[in-house]
């Protein structure tokens, strides 16, 4: 287990560069060297990367290689629908702020309420206030007709490409649960389909190599809700990638990640027309979890700047003081330590690592309160530095 590759993906909008090897498929990953302790490095907490399996990023290839479909002038308009823990949206986001600057959506939503909180601190963390987080049933959206431009269907699967990193995944597997599998995602994909815009395209993916959850369901979902797939691209072979009859296989020992599948499928239809313009408040009918940026609130006359507030990337850095943390320091604010700042001016300050805020304090002058949110803390001891 040890010995498993582990990569990582920059965020271009907080870069700072770690060496590693890039995976063919991404050009802003590393594939380190080795397994670094994550927790206890501040530019982690502050959004600089994201820790994400090599063969997980291959979808975000595949949205890339769309965008240059869809006009300029007006929003694109992306659900990544079975989104924790936030992976493949922190990549998404980033692909389509780099390719459109403000003028898109993505709406990163995750059924199951605990694994939905923990989507929801990644996206608060990655910092892209353009990210919508919601918790809702694939079914939900059926009622948004022709809301996006693009659909990312990252279904939940058998798992047999990870069976060489999670033991787990191998006594859960079964022929059953196969079965079990291929027909909830064709009941997924049925729910979503009404929420795809004719001419839109979705992005099917699953962790699996079984057939009948990959090729066969894809080709179901062309045949029985309407669309034409398109040809897989053999651009990665020299790197392992096969294809298949409808997409592209990432198999465990022959890419250096774990086991995916990808295909694509274009709706059927004529791309362009109205655009449904009540996409705001539709969202607001599912309560989500997340949605645009929050800049904090008034306690009387106090205002207390949010938390998550010091990462996003609309964040005006010029409103509050700032304080640069070394590393030590930096732990003890993730860990929610007293720090005591008597140079620094008092009232809110803006805590920063390597030139990236990670949050907020209070000075008082003899000591500071950590506005750090407590779900986040660090809980493990910090050794000295």
């Amino acid at each position: 287990m040890g010995g498993l590759p582990v990569s990582i993906r920059l965020n271009p909008f907080k870069f700072r560069d770690i060496p590693g090897t890039q995976v063919p498929w991404n050009s802003y990953s590393r594939i380190l060297p080795e397994r670094p302790s994550f927790t206890l490095d501040p530019l982690f907490h502050a959004g600089a990367y994201y820790v994400q399996d090599s063969s997980a990023m291959f979808p975000g290839h595949l949205l890339r290689g769309l965008l240059a479909e869809f006009p300029l002038d007006r929003p694109l308009r992306v659900l990544d629908l079975c989104a924790a823990p936030g992976g493949k949206s922190t990549d998404i986001a980033a692909s389509l702020r780099l390719a459109r600057g403000d003028g898109w959506t993505l709406v990163s939503n995750e059924v199951m309420k605990a694994r939905a909180r923990v989507l929801a601190d990644n996206i608060a963390v990655w910092g892209d206030p353009r990210v919508v987080v919601t918790s809702v049933d694939p079914a939900a959206f059926a009622g948004m007709k022709a809301a996006f431009d693009i659909v990312v269907a990252d279904v939940p699967c058998s798992g047999e490409g990870m069976f060489r990193k999670d033991p787990r995944a191998v006594a859960e597997w079964s022929e059953e649960t196969v079965e079990l599998c291929a027909a909830r995602q064709k009941r997924i994909l049925a729910d979503v389909w009404d929420a795809l815009k004719p001419g839109g395209y979705l992005i099917y993916s699953t962790c699996t190599y079984e057939e009948r959850e990959n090729d066969d369901n894809l080709e179901w979902a062309a045949a029985r809700l309407g669309g034409d797939i398109l040809p897989p691209q053999d651009e990665f072979s020299a790197s392992g990638v096969v294809l298949t009859r409808s997409g592209s296989l990432l198999e465990a020992g022959k890419v250096p990640g774990e086991g995916q599948w990808a295909g694509v499928l274009r709706k059927d239809g004529l791309p362009g027309g109205r655009i449904k313009a009540d996409l705001t408040d539709a969202l607001l009918r599912l309560r989500p979890l997340r949605m645009g940026s929050v800049q904090g609130s008034f306690k009387g006359r106090d205002f207390i700047p949010d938390p998550d507030w010091a990462l996003s990337l609309d964040f005006d850095r010029s409103r509050f003081p700032e304080v640069e943390l070394d590393r030590a320091g930096a732990l003890k604010f993730l860990h929610r330590d007293a720090l005591v700042l008597p140079d620094a001016p008092k009232g809110y300050l803006t805590v920063t690592f390597d030139g990236l805020p990670l949050g907020f304090v209070k000075n008082l002058g003899n000591r500071c309160n950590n506005l750090y949110p407590n779900s986040r803390r660090i809980l493990m001891d910090i050794p000295r530095i």
